[in-house]
């Protein structure tokens, strides 16, 4: 991941080193700094609302515990595991807003010193968070790093909401912190874990195994790594060049050895179906989409982070999965 580590180089440093002096300014126990729901640059809002909507509101009296996500997909699980127990700030809360450049604010940086649990994904993307944190240390605050939760090598893929056995470890993970950090509520944790898993994600399960069962090793194409962990999940045999994938994910030039190959898979149907990223489309990408259409493969769309804006991580998955469904079915005919 180097590519992104270069991006965030010109901006990262000067905006933490600014937020961390706005941070300092706030105590971590004050109202300003562990409940600010305010849109940042476009880019922080309070889950709260969404809480209320998917298993409880925030606590009367400020008496809940203040989450904060670097991204609202992490955000999204996390509302509704802690229910009315739980106040969750996602940082990166809007669909245009890219994660691998964000700049955090001042009002982020106070979110993050008021919080009691921060969730990141870590492994190179959102390199701007685990700065935020470092500049903002808390003693009595959990960081939560998703990439080292899965065991994921620094170099590794970093899009692991995308991968069905991390969301479940990470769901795992944030039930056990909260329980940690409040254990007069463990026994309503376990329960909202469980109809978290057992009832609410119950379709998101199921159409993953069902994909599995029906369409397991069937060639695909994509435009990005965010597609390969999903991939592994479904089973399905991920075919274009992983230093492609890698390339248009990083915002790199892909080498013209790449493009020759995947235009060589789309000409000669050795894809059965091909999985975009709509909110990357670059020319390269563009001109696959536009082959892919015209040799009649079917085209499947995916998206960095939740859309539309306040939707549930899994309406916004589950949609997503009929849509490869719905593309695998019209190219193999099962």
């Amino acid at each position: 991941m180097n590519a992104i580590t270069s991006r965030l180089a010109l901006g990262g440093a000067a905006a933490i080193a600014a937020v961390s002096v706005a941070a300092c300014s706030t105590s971590p126990s004050s109202p300003s700094a562990s409940g600010d729901s305010s849109k940042a640059g476009g880019g922080t809002s309070s889950s709260s609302a969404q809480g209320a909507a998917e298993g409880g509101s925030a606590k009367a009296g400020g008496a809940a515990v203040q989450v904060v996500a670097a991204e609202n997909f992490w955000g999204s699980i996390a509302s509704q595991l802690g229910g009315s127990h739980v106040k969750v700030t996602s940082i990166i809360d809007n669909p245009s807003a890219d994660p691998h450049d964000y700049e955090p604010t001042a009002a982020d940086a106070r979110t993050v010193a008021g919080a009691r649990l921060a969730i990141v994904n870590g492994i190179g993307y959102d390199s701007w968070a685990g700065k935020l944190l470092s500049a903002n240390p808390a003693q009595d605050r959990t960081d939560l790093e998703v990439g080292k939760l899965a065991g994921i090598p620094a170099n590794g893929n970093p899009h692991r909401w995308y991968s069905p056995d991390n969301v479940h470890q990470v769901v795992e993970q944030i039930t056990a912190d909260y329980k940690k950090i409040d254990p007069a509520d463990a026994a309503d944790f376990d329960q909202l874990k469980n109809t978290f898993e057992n009832t609410t994600l119950a379709p998101y399960t199921k159409e993953i195994a069902d994909i599995r069962a029906t369409y397991a090793g069937t060639p695909v194409g994509a435009s990005e790594s965010i597609f390969a962990p999903l991939a592994q999940g479904l089973g399905l045999d991920l075919v274009t060049p992983e230093s492609f994938l890698d390339a248009i994910s990083e915002g790199t030039d892909p080498t013209a050895k790449d493009k020759t190959t995947i235009d060589r898979q789309i000409a000669e149907k050795k894809i059965k179906v091909y999985v975009y990223n709509s909110q990357n489309a670059t020319p390269d990408v563009q001109a696959q989409v536009k082959a892919a259409k015209a040799k009649g493969i079917p085209v499947a769309t995916v998206t960095e982070t939740l859309t539309p804006a306040g939707a549930s991580f899994q309406d916004w998955q589950v949609r997503q999965l009929k849509g490869i469904q719905a593309a695998l079915a019209k190219a193999t005919g099962k």
